[in-house]
């Protein structure tokens, strides 16, 4: 996969997850409310960068670790 292609993805993918996680904790430990509403954008902003290194991070681990899984093995003898 092309690097830029691969950053942009992560890009992508760790805003949505960062978006959806602090929205979905936040709202869970402190109840739908305009408190909640006004911190959400806060607690997103901060998750998404830590996300992103996270994520760069642990991404060649996960590939490997997916290849490696679901690669074709050769029966037993």
């Amino acid at each position: 996969m092309p690097k830029k292609t691969l950053i942009t993805a992560q890009i992508i993918i760790t805003f949505l997850m960062a978006t959806l996680m602090s929205g979905t904790m936040s709202l869970i430990h402190m109840g739908f409310s305009m408190a909640w509403l006004a911190a959400w954008p806060l607690q997103m902003l901060t998750a998404w960068p830590i996300a992103f290194v996270f994520g760069m991070g642990v991404t060649p681990f996960a590939f490997a670790m997916a290849t490696r899984l679901t690669q074709n093995r050769q029966p037993a003898l």
